[in-house]
């Protein structure tokens, strides 16, 4: 799930200070003894915001944005390729520490605060330089903090930690199921796979090993092998990251009663803030998807009592204030959001709440929020992130409708899944390919995933390919199930559904 945020700017450190407490990592050249050496604080969140903002500020054409956001973020994630000192290591709910005395273990790193445990695995790693388990776990360290925050620069560190680990100890299944988790972050999920299968045959019940081999399976449409995973990391390693997991295959199948019963019992099992948080926010999440958004707004007010800062429960709740009719709410939501987090799918859900708003000056605000998301994409790819399925799915809506079908080709040939299904299928739409989408927007609602924006692109391509009965039923079953699940989209879903009601 699915993703806190400090003002940060960058300056420079000596070797013999204290180490910071600032919670954005440093990054270190490497001496022969393996600890870092001039070191200097990498760009924070706020200043690549900025960086971003201003690139939108000097024009909305998306042409000019697209220019100059990546010429600018390009920098700035060239400045934060340097080796990091970090490392990563199973990280769930019971793990043992591995580290020599003084170092973070992995469940104190996954149950308080990230930043701190950055800090202090820095501080231990200068001291211990040879600590493998150290390493490793400062690498998924550095993967979840590239996830939460939204900075993708921070995935070459990551890979550079991991590697560090696996030169000290060859093999070492913490840091191999580092580099799985790594390569799913950057939505290589092939190699993900390999990466788990390798840190299983050393240890198989390696929980992150477990969890990511999931992960992998599902994002490669592989659900039938996911569930039989689920299973086996049920088995082995029962606790709330196989639960998420094991629930998530459950609803991807549309069994939503089995996703929701093991949720329930995990949010019951789960005292630690941060896991509180994660699953009552997998529960809004499900709930809002079938448009129980009184039900999904409790939950994620249990997500925020536990973690005010959480990411994924602030998005949600923004989008369920708006589907609830509780516009300002959202907008004023979103834009908290965005302002330190600006991050495809919230980016793209404010400007769809500014467009439908439809005030002076909103449609300029919207067209800034869609340009940020090319900006992103820029610096996601400068971090070795696949981002083509966000690039898909932004850009057939907002952006080049081209280049949306480029994106989502590319995809499609990396992966087969429900979600790539329907970025080709509507990719393929909006440039008037409508009797080739078709069939992807069949199988991208075959599994019985019940998923309203997957139904309404099928409706309105099925109406477009001349299958109005068809249209009909999906346009229908899209605005029953979740009714608010885009402002653009369900308007559009009703004024479809209206016409083809009147043509009977």
């Amino acid at each position: 799930m699915p993703p806190r945020t400090t003002d940060s700017t960058p300056e420079r450190r000596d070797d013999d200070r204290a180490p910071s407490t600032d919670p954005e990592p440093e990054t270190a050249g490497e001496r022969e003894d393996g600890t870092g050496s001039d070191a200097a604080l990498e760009p924070g969140v706020d200043q690549r915001v900025a960086a971003m903002r201003r690139a939108a500020d000097g024009g909305r054409r998306w042409r000019a944005l697209h220019l100059a956001g990546c010429a600018v973020l390009l920098a700035v994630a060239v400045t934060g390729g340097a080796v990091a000192v970090g490392g990563g290591q199973d990280g769930g709910t019971g793990v043992d520490a591995v580290s020599a005395a003084g170092a973070l273990s992995p469940g104190d790193l996954a149950r308080g605060d990230l930043d701190a445990g950055i800090a202090s695995l820095q501080k231990h790693l200068r001291a211990q330089p040879r600590d493998f388990g150290g390493w490793s776990t400062l690498g998924v360290a550095y993967v979840e903090q590239a996830r939460t925050k939204g900075d993708p620069s921070r995935y070459p560190q990551a890979e550079r930690a991991l590697r560090r680990s696996l030169d000290l100890e060859p093999g070492n299944d913490q840091a191999l199921a580092g580099q799985a988790a790594l390569a799913a972050a950057r939505h290589d999920f092939p190699g993900a796979l390999s990466h788990a299968d390798r840190a299983l045959k050393q240890n198989p019940y390696n929980e992150r090993a477990l969890c990511t081999r999931i992960d992998a399976l599902v994002e490669l449409g592989r659900y039938d092998d996911a569930a039989k995973a689920a299973d086996t990391a049920d088995d082995r390693r029962p606790g709330v990251p196989v639960f998420t997991r094991y629930a998530y295959v459950h609803e991807l199948r549309g069994d939503v009663r089995t996703a929701r019963t093991v949720l329930e019992r995990a949010l019951g099992s789960a005292s630690a803030p941060a896991d509180v948080a994660y699953v009552a926010t997998a529960l809004g999440q499900l709930a809002w998807n079938q448009g129980e958004y009184k039900t999904a707004l409790g939950h994620y007010a249990r997500a925020l009592a536990a973690d005010d800062a959480y990411l994924p429960a602030l998005e949600g709740r923004a989008r369920a204030q708006a589907a609830s009719g509780d516009r300002a709410a959202a907008v004023t939501g979103l834009e908290q959001v965005v302002a330190r987090f600006p991050l495809p799918g919230p980016l793209v859900a404010l400007g769809e709440l500014y467009e439908d708003r439809g005030a002076d000056g909103d449609r300029a605000k919207a067209g800034d929020q869609y340009a940020l998301v090319d900006a992103w994409t820029a610096l996601a790819r400068a971090g070795g992130v696949n981002a083509d399925l966000d690039s898909a799915m932004a850009a057939a809506d907002h952006g080049d409708k081209k280049e949306a079908l480029r994106s989502a080709r590319a995809e499609w040939d990396r992966r087969h899944s429900v979600h790539t299904a329907d970025a080709l299928a509507w990719a393929l739409h909006v440039n008037g390919r409508d009797e080739e989408a078709l069939p992807y927007a069949r199988r991208a609602t075959a599994t019985g995933y019940r998923n309203a924006v997957f139904l309404y692109h099928r409706g309105v391509i099925e109406r477009a390919a001349g299958d109005e009965r068809e249209a009909r039923t999906h346009l229908k079953a899209a605005l029953d199930l979740n009714p608010g699940f885009s402002p653009l989209g369900a308007r559009e879903a009703r004024t479809a559904l209206e016409d083809l009601e009147g043509n009977r």
